[in-house]
């Protein structure tokens, strides 16, 4: 920008804070200044000062028109001068642009980040007294919708990932004048040096195989090749879908919730050397001793009273609890459970809860897409991988 020479002329000053309408003295000193500056800029255009006659004059004043500025005291209206030519910008808006374009940025985060749309409009209008309607919030933040596809889609065959991590995660959203449940599918992909990725987002209507199968179906044709272990709950429709779509693909049951179906099916009272002994089972790193472990704990607790249901469970479901001891010793913390998308899903709905209940399905797309992808920027900055390599 230029470096002018601004007179302000004091009276003028004084009498525009006195009987000024926009609240703050400070707002009115202010539009004062940037009114004579954009005077001072039109001077320099056609080379005169106001009444001036001069053989060097390039231009002619032509009045004024008003224009809203947000600023750091809130909004002004400026008059901002014409010349006869039109062809005469003052610089002001260049800043003005960049101002308006931070406070949309800002309103869009605010959301992903968990501010109701109704608490955006009144944390905008204190700060910069700017009014602006939850219509116009949501309009706002339809402009992520392009990004979050073109992420959601991208193409998956730049890395193969050994390891999946999958789950759903339900919401409300109104379809057809009623409010339905509706499950989210997320995928978490493991590279082959160790770093999470987030790859895969869909909302269906529940987790039917056909659901879970569409789901896969999707990466597999976004390039994704047969992991060699999946990571999930024990959902039937989604251990159906893994062992149809994922042909020679091992399933690693969560021990987790595999573990904590255990422990609900023992007795409330007298179980806490049962609750150690199970937890053993899959704490040690060679599946030779975990097998002989487990045969163990069944034959000590199939006869004793309350803890026949338990040790069904455990003998049932304990091969697919156990996939994890085909891999590295180093990894079993990480690859027996889905601690790691349970954490996501957490933050997930730290942030949707405060919509309640999504509007339609690419509303809920687009909140729960921005989140993964601000988490799935975070995980691809850290150097330190997620599953240590050799």
């Amino acid at each position: 920008m230029t470096q002018l020479n601004i007179t302000i002329n004091l009276d003028q000053l004084k009498e525009e804070v006195e009987n000024s309408t926009l609240g703050s003295p400070v707002k009115a000193s202010l539009t004062l200044i940037l009114n004579s500056l954009m005077e001072k800029e039109r001077d320099e255009y056609i080379n005169a000062i106001p009444y001036e006659r001069s053989e060097d004059r390039t231009g002619q004043r032509n009045g004024y028109y008003s224009r809203e500025l947000m600023t750091g005291a809130g909004g002004l209206t400026l008059k901002v001068p014409r010349t006869r030519d039109g062809e005469f910008s003052t610089t002001i808006f260049e800043k003005y642009n960049r101002c308006d374009q931070a406070l949309v940025l800002s309103m869009i985060e605010m959301v992903v980040n968990g501010v109701s749309t109704r608490k955006v409009t009144k944390i905008v209008e204190e700060l910069c007294g700017k009014s602006v309607s939850k219509s116009q919030v949501s309009n706002l933040l339809k402009s992520l919708d392009p990004i979050v596809n073109e992420w959601r889609n991208r193409p998956l065959n730049v890395h193969y990932y050994p390891y999946l991590y999958v789950d759903a995660m339900y919401i409300k959203v109104r379809e057809n004048n009623k409010v339905v449940s509706k499950a989210v599918h997320i995928a978490c992909g493991i590279t082959q040096d160790g770093h999470r990725e987030i790859i895969g987002l869909k909302v269906t209507h529940g987790e039917s195989v056909r659901s879970w199968t569409a789901f896969f179906e999707d990466l597999k044709g976004r390039g994704i090749q047969s992991p060699k272990m999946v990571i999930s709950d024990a959902h039937k429709g989604l251990v159906a879908s893994i062992q149809e779509t994922f042909l020679g693909t091992s399933w690693q049951r969560c021990y987790f919730h595999f573990s904590r179906n255990i422990v609900d099916a023992m007795p409330k009272k007298g179980s806490e050397e049962a609750k150690h002994e199970l937890k053993a089972i899959f704490r040690v790193p060679e599946v030779a001793l975990a097998r002989d472990l487990k045969e163990k704990f069944v034959q000590k607790y199939e006869t004793v009273k309350g803890f026949t249901k338990a040790v069904q469970i455990l003998d049932e479901g304990f091969e697919d609890a156990i996939q994890f001891h085909a891999y590295p010793s180093e990894h079993h913390i990480s690859l027996r459970t889905t601690n790691m998308l349970e954490r996501l899903n957490r933050e997930v709905r730290r942030r949707e809860k405060v919509i309640q209940i999504f509007p339609n399905d690419q509303s809920a797309i687009r909140l729960i897409g921005s989140v993964l992808m601000d988490i799935d920027e975070k995980w691809t900055n850290q150097k330190k991988p997620f599953l240590k390599q050799n």
